[in-house]
């Protein structure tokens, strides 16, 4: 069980990282919701592999048969350690290359909130905690945390329908004939 959820943890966080990569720069230009739509998408698909990697437990080593916790405990096994390699990229990505990335993010946040309707008192309260969002974000325990929370719903959702769907009881040995 080790081996299939080491496997495929690095599997699935590698493949996160990498398309992390990749839409970085989209996320530069674009704060909306077309980009937030392409991030969870490449969550989603790297995510894919718990299902995967449940299901090669399942077929390879369980002799075809699986509990719902069995598989739950691959499946969240495989997405803490995707979620760690995702979060490690973002950190050495962040603090390394786009020290300030985040910076233009909370304008982009502070300049919806202002341009809402609402009372001045309302929108201020927003802008206020944007700016301690802004602060809290430089520390990179609190980055790492916001980070995880990023996949781990998304994870935790996709391996409990993947054990749901590849449970399958054990199928009855045959008597052997008596002679």
């Amino acid at each position: 069980m080790k081996k299939t959820i080491l496997t495929f943890g690095l599997i699935s966080g590698a493949l996160a990282a990498v398309l992390m990569c990749t839409t970085v720069p989209l996320l530069r230009t674009d704060h909306g919701n077309k980009a937030l739509v392409i991030g969870y998408a490449t969550i989603v698909l790297a995510g894919l592999l718990i299902f995967f990697g449940i299901r090669s437990y399942r077929d390879n080593v369980a002799g075809g048969a699986i509990t719902f916790g069995r598989a739950f405990t691959i499946g969240i096994g495989i997405t803490l350690i995707s979620c760690a390699i995702y979060v490690l990229a973002w950190e050495i990505i962040y603090f390394t290359f786009l020290p300030h990335f985040m910076d233009s993010y909370f304008a982009a946040q502070i300049q919806n909130a202002q341009s809402s309707p609402g009372t001045p008192e309302a929108i201020q309260a927003k802008v206020a905690a944007i700016r301690q969002s802004q602060i809290s974000y430089q520390n990179p325990l609190i980055n790492a945390l916001y980070t995880f929370i990023e996949p781990f719903p998304v994870d935790l959702l996709i391996t409990l329908v993947s054990a749901a769907i590849l449970r399958r009881k054990p199928q009855p040995q045959p008597l052997p004939a008596t002679a």
